[in-house]
């Protein structure tokens, strides 16, 4: 990106970006009305960004947006937006059209905008290819040989072990009302009904937000912060004057900086996992099944189907997958579903206390076996052995 950024600015705020207009790194054309702006940008002019007041003669700044989004050509130019007076329903609605960004007229927005800009337009012409129509979709195929070995293993257990399947059916039937087995939505490259034997009480759903507040072996203490709270920052600055460009919430303000420290804050403080610790949901046939990993067995129907595989990473309910939305969590979903895995024979076996990002970089980890050329039928294997001792474990987790 050229050092001299070529701005486009609509409207008639002439004076609150003189100051932008003087700095040497950047060039500001200033037309007045949209009519103006359509036909300097026919004439094969093609500015960094455009600014544009949202109040314009005979229309609004919104107008010529939708129309930026129908021209191509303009489809990385960054666009901002100005208003006199913050309006929620005006903000929501700018976003809700994808507008890159939203400004109320100040004193400092000259100022704001340098430190803008420059970023903003960085950041679109770097990512300018990603909606790009004409690339090949990634396509994931379970290598044949894990394929082979997932359909041989699970018809030989289940055909070996379904004389002690039913006998374990009939004590689950016996203690406790309700169907023997459990199905639920589970997620790993797609969403799938998960089997597994029921060890819990029927209704036990109901009980899960209670104990994941008091009982969650992930949960990490949280710290109380507000939108209102001030920033430590502008509360040194003299009145008016704010260290970083200022965001409209609904109601509030709040500068970049401050509500950026809050967000990652409230993002490090909540649990996306939840795991409870000496589950009294569990009935006396479900401690032994889930102890001795018996409950798992109906996943090799899974299995049979392709839903999941032998080896992969723990398929998530699909209140846990909603959760998992940076890019450093979703890579656990490049690898297949598994029945064991790296975080079970890495802790579940040894009987320790698993924290969250534990877990979440052993899931990585095995993702990471996926990529390219890497995957290994014998690192499979050797996951299998290792996972034999993990099997039988102290808690009922």
């Amino acid at each position: 990106m050229n050092s001299l950024l070529q701005i486009l600015y609509i409207g008639n705020e002439n004076n609150s970006l003189e100051t932008l207009k003087q700095d040497p790194n950047f060039e500001l054309t200033v037309v007045h009305n949209n009519l103006t702006a359509v036909n300097y940008l026919n004439s094969n002019n093609t500015p960094d960004a455009i600014i544009c007041d949202y109040k314009l003669p005979g229309n609004n700044g919104l107008f010529l947006f939708d129309w930026l989004k129908e021209n191509n050509k303009y489809s990385s130019t960054p666009f901002i937006l100005l208003v006199k007076e913050f309006n929620v329903d005006l903000y929501k609605q700018a976003f809700k059209k994808k507008v890159d960004d939203f400004y109320v007229l100040s004193p400092q927005l000259a100022d704001n905008l340098k430190i803008r800009l420059p970023f903003i337009c960085n950041y679109k012409k770097n990512n300018k290819d990603n909606n790009a129509t004409d690339r090949k979709p990634h396509i994931y195929k379970m290598p044949l040989s894990k394929r082979l070995f997932d359909v041989f293993v699970a018809s030989s257990v289940l055909l070996v072990a379904s004389p002690f399947l039913l006998l374990i059916i009939l004590a689950i039937r016996l203690e406790s009302k309700g169907k023997v087995y459990y199905i639920s939505k589970r997620v790993g490259r797609k969403t799938f009904d998960f089997y597994k034997l029921r060890s819990m009480r029927t209704g036990s759903d109901e009980l899960l937000k209670k104990l994941a507040k008091d009982k969650n072996q992930y949960k990490t203490e949280t710290t109380s912060t507000t939108i209102d709270a001030p920033c430590p920052r502008c509360s040194a600055l003299p009145e008016g004057e704010t260290c970083s460009p200022i965001m409209y919430i609904d109601t509030h303000q709040i500068c970049d900086y401050w509500y950026n420290i809050q967000k990652n804050e409230a993002a490090n403080n909540s649990s996306t996992f939840v795991k409870i610790v000496d589950d009294p949901r569990v009935t006396k046939v479900g401690k032994f099944i889930r102890n001795t990993s018996i409950d798992e067995l109906p996943q090799l129907i899974n299995v049979l189907k392709g839903d999941m595989s032998i080896v992969g990473n723990r398929p998530l309910p699909v209140y846990e997958a909603e959760l998992l939305t940076a890019d450093t969590l979703s890579k656990r979903f490049l690898a297949p579903p598994g029945i064991t895995g790296l975080w079970q024979v890495e802790l579940r076996g040894k009987g320790g206390v698993m924290s969250e990002e534990e877990r979440m970089r052993l899931d990585n980890e095995y993702a990471d076996h996926f990529e390219g050329d890497n995957y290994s039928f014998w690192y499979d294997i050797k996951l299998i052995l290792r996972t034999i001792p993990a099997l039988l474990q102290s808690s009922s987790v």
